[in-house]
């Protein structure tokens, strides 16, 4: 049965966490090791928009993979999957907002960027489908 929710939070989520790691290779201040790879894959020219990237980008790309994986709970109804989902953006939003002053926080930038990426891996290979019928799960 098609389910338009899941195709949405999927792609949604991919999409969120592509967005945050090209906004974070923008940024070679911010994200030394993320913009070197930029750089040796000729993605060098980001550097120009660094403040667009950091300051609008990062964010917004961050809280559609967080809304994604929230939403995916309405359509698989796993809650660890969402909560394991969800992890990566709320440890990069910390990360840029109240956390920013502290030297650490690229730390956690870069875990929440990596379970970001790993949990759109972890979709593709194996998708997230509901485990009850609409009798049983409870909103």
């Amino acid at each position: 049965m098609f389910n338009p929710l899941n195709l949405l939070t999927r792609i949604g989520d991919k999409a969120g966490s592509f967005g945050a790691v090209v906004s974070a290779m923008g940024c070679a201040m911010c994200f030394p090791a993320i913009a070197n790879i930029a750089a040796a894959i000729g993605m060098g020219f980001l550097g120009q928009w660094e403040g667009l990237f950091i300051n609008t980008l990062f964010p917004l790309f961050a809280s559609l993979a967080l809304a994604m994986n929230i939403l995916g709970w309405f359509s698989h109804r796993q809650w660890h999957r969402s909560l394991v989902g969800s992890i990566g953006p709320i440890l990069v939003l910390l990360s840029l907002y109240p956390w920013f002053q502290y030297g650490w926080s690229s730390y956690v930038t870069y875990t929440g960027l990596g379970l970001m990426v790993a949990v759109s891996i972890w979709d593709m290979v194996s998708p997230a489908n509901k485990r009850c019928d609409d009798e049983t799960c409870t909103a």
